[in-house]
């Protein structure tokens, strides 16, 4: 089973290595003096026409550079080309850290890991006793998470982040409250677990799972986006296995109505802090993100 995984792995490698590095990246270093801009300019429009999957050199992307190079020595001439830790927990990267970490928090904490690493239990108490039966219902819930999954990517630029991000939340509220009822009282009701099931999946593969790390990658400002993201994902992380490990604790001692009723009520919180506190940034270059968003 785990050999199975090997060759997809082999071929992320081969495509990671095949990648271009980031052309904002080339240009920062250019006009922080770490090499000649000429030189670095010409890497970064190849960089983008690569990207863009346009000819070599092409004039929208020396006209899209061009551009790039007037905003970056606007907010950089004068600072270093990265940030330390330090300076995430500081000023505008404070305030991105806050909006990103907080996302893929409350993406692990409203019961991501519980429920889809759990699914084929709380499948077999659905009434699918035979684990076989249980597995290919976990197969459909995982096509149809890809599925979702598109709709996000396709619906991000157009409908925007902020309300995948809220619509997808209150689905994700619902979901678990449904799945607390169907324990509490609707159990002789096996649809019902399985229809949210398939609500939660759908609801968080539109929000919480593409659009979370969609917006931790655009959110810090540019001195500190390699700290940043590396923090955010230590906090994804981090709560991940703390709610992995105490799911099992936590409906020993709750009941599995009450723990899910607890996860639905995080996922309220989750929404308050998402109508609150999360921008829109669709349609916004990352530095008009830094100077419009977190100045």
């Amino acid at each position: 089973m785990f050999g199975f995984s090997a060759p997809i792995a082999l071929l992320m490698g081969f495509g990671m290595w095949t990648l271009p590095p980031s052309p904002r990246w080339l240009l920062l270093r250019a006009i922080q003096g770490k090499g000649p801009l000429q030189e670095y300019k010409e890497k970064a429009i190849g960089a983008l026409s690569k990207l863009r999957g346009r000819p070599a050199g092409d004039k929208v992307s020396e006209k899209q550079i061009e551009d790039t190079i007037i905003s970056l020595k606007t907010a950089y001439t004068d600072e270093e080309a990265e940030g330390n830790f330090l300076e995430v927990l500081q000023g505008p990267s404070l305030k991105a850290f806050t909006i990103g970490g907080g996302l893929v928090l409350f993406q692990q904490i409203t019961g991501q890991p519980s429920v889809l690493y759990y699914a084929g239990s709380i499948l077999q108490s659905a009434g699918f006793s035979a684990a076989a039966d249980a597995a290919r219902v976990s197969v459909v819930i995982g096509i149809f998470k890809s599925l979702m999954t598109a709709v996000a990517v396709l619906k991000a630029d157009d409908l925007g982040r902020r309300p995948l991000l809220i619509g997808g939340v209150c689905g994700i509220a619902l979901s678990l409250f449904l799945l607390s009822a169907y324990y509490k009282f609707l159990g002789s009701y096996p649809f019902v677990a399985v229809s949210a099931l398939l609500l939660y999946v759908g609801c968080y593969q539109i929000s919480f799972g593409p659009i979370s790390w969609l917006m931790v990658s655009e959110i810090f400002p540019l001195r500190t986006r390699g700290k940043g993201i590396s923090l955010a994902v230590l906090t994804n992380f981090g709560s991940n296995a703390i709610v992995t490990f105490a799911f099992s604790p936590l409906k020993e001692l709750l009941g599995a109505e009450n723990l899910f009723l607890l996860f639905g009520v995080i996922a309220l919180l989750s929404l308050v802090f998402v109508v609150t506190s999360v921008p829109e940034t669709k349609g916004l270059t990352l530095e008009e993100i830094e100077s419009k968003i977190l100045k």
